[in-house]
Formats: C-alpha cells, sequence, structure tokens
C-alpha cells in the first residue's frame, strides 16, 4: 500500500492517478498475475515509475508499438511473468484515402474517432509519414472502427487492420533546447521556449490553450517539474529533460523538448 507521503511529490490534480495505478500495483500483487492499463502518456509512465520501488515485487512494462511512441500501454506483473507483445493487445489499423484529392489531420482523425463514442483511453499514437496515416489502438475496439468509420471530414476513408511490423516510422522532429530562467513557474518557462513575453503566455492561458500533462489549465503561478509536457495550440509542445545547473545569479538551466507546429 502506499504511503501517503507519495502524494506531496506530485500536484493536487494527480492525485487520483496515483490512486489508480496504486490500486492497480496492489491488484497484480494480491492476485499475483499480470495487470494491463489502458493507453498511458508519458507523465502517466513517468508517476507510475516514481510508484514503484527498484526491491518492488510487481514489475512494470509498457509498449506503443513504434520505439518512441508518446501513448504505451503499460502491464503490472509478478516476477514469474514475462511480457510479450501479444499481452499488449494492440492493434494497428491503417487509414486508406485519396491522397492526391485530400489530406488528413491528427486532430481531424482523433476528433472521428472520439466523435464515435470512444474514449482517448483505447487510442494509442496516431502516426504519419506525411502521407499515409495509421491508428493504433486497444484490439478489442479496432472491429468496431473498421465497421463505423467511412469519412473523415468530407474525405471518404477505409480503415484496415494490418500487421503490427507494418508500423510506419513516424516524421517526428523533436528539438533540443537550452534555456535558462529564473523560476519553474509555467509562463516563465513557456516564454522561454517560444520566444514571447510573459504577458502573452498569460493570454495563452487565459484563452484556454495550454495543457500540462494533457489537463488545461489556466494559472501561470504553477510550477513546473521534470518530465512535465506542456502543449499550445497553435504553437507545439515541448518537455522538460533535465536541470543542468544553476548560475551564479540564480538562473536555471533547462534541458527541453520542442516540437513546433
Amino acid at each position: 500500500m502506499q504511503s501517503e507521503a507519495v502524494y506531496q511529490h506530485f500536484r493536487s490534480a494527480e492525485a487520483p492517478l496515483i490512486a489508480e495505478f496504486s490500486d492497480l500495483i496492489n491488484q497484480a500483487a494480491d492476485e499475483y498475475r499480470p495487470i494491463l492499463t489502458r493507453f498511458l502518456d508519458p507523465r502517466e509512465r513517468f508517476i507510475i515509475q516514481s510508484l514503484l520501488p527498484s526491491d518492488s515485487t510487481v514489475k512494470f512494462a509498457c509498449w506503443g508499438v513504434t520505439e518512441h511512441a508518446e501513448r504505451q500501454r503499460g502491464i503490472f506483473y509478478p516476477a514469474y511473468f514475462v511480457p510479450q507483445k501479444s499481452d499488449f493487445e494492440l492493434a494497428l489499423l491503417q487509414i486508406h484515402y485519396p491522397l492526391k484529392f485530400a489530406q488528413l489531420k491528427h486532430s481531424q482523425i482523433l476528433g472521428t474517432i472520439l466523435g464515435n463514442g470512444l474514449q482517448r483511453s483505447v487510442i494509442g499514437d496516431i502516426i504519419t509519414d506525411e502521407q499515409q496515416w495509421q491508428v493504433i489502438v486497444d484490439q478489442n475496439i479496432a472491429v468496431y472502427l473498421l465497421d463505423q468509420i467511412e469519412r473523415i471530414g468530407r474525405t471518404k476513408v477505409k480503415f484496415e487492420a494490418v500487421s503490427l511490423d507494418q508500423v510506419l516510422s513516424p516524421k517526428i522532429d523533436w528539438e533540443r533546447l537550452d534555456i535558462s530562467v529564473l523560476s519553474w513557474r509555467l509562463d516563465a518557462i513557456l516564454a522561454a521556449v517560444f520566444h514571447f513575453s510573459r504577458k502573452k503566455a498569460k493570454e495563452l492561458l487565459a484563452a484556454d490553450k495550454v495543457q500540462l500533462n494533457w489537463m488545461p489549465l489556466m494559472r501561470p503561478d504553477i510550477q513546473l517539474k521534470l518530465q512535465d509536457i506542456l502543449s499550445i495550440r497553435g504553437y507545439g509542445r515541448f518537455k522538460i529533460i533535465e536541470t543542468t545547473g544553476i548560475s551564479k545569479r540564480g538562473r536555471i538551466h533547462l534541458q527541453v523538448d520542442v516540437l513546433r507546429k
């Protein structure tokens, strides 16, 4: 059972996640069997790793088909179990559409899937090589998508289940950036990454255009932490990787990975 002290290391908004993952860890230990999770984002996987001490009898593995998948399913498992790729119960769907006459966007594809009554928790990464598109999903809902979706926006499409080894090599241009800030405040780091004023950062927050670890927020004074991921509509996203030092004047040096729109 997790100590209440664990909660002190995370934000209050993350308390439900800690409770959820702690219950799954306890279930895997009590029932002495593997427990499969929903799709998890990087912050959620970071929280899980923080909850599991190195000597824990319960282990954790995750997979999302591609090497650097953002969204992955996890398995909590006892020592006797060796996770195989099939245990993650993933399916890969290819989207066929008229390449010469139409273009698809990530937001369109996700919006269409969610608009058919599905939860984000059963959808993994949506990937492209800038022409073809694929979606990684919980294999239990793959047939539903094959049957239900015939259009994305005005474009006629057909979903096809393909082998996991046919996954595309996604084109993702992350840029490693070194920044220097006076504090861990969200608005200060946001302004430093995208080179605009803190006033502009506050305006974006007020306009509900900023998400922290996939959760909307409006407060500019939230203190960020390592592994936090900020998404800014119209600009892109970034992840805080590590602290590289503090200057004599007290400025904090950080490394961040940035994915610009």
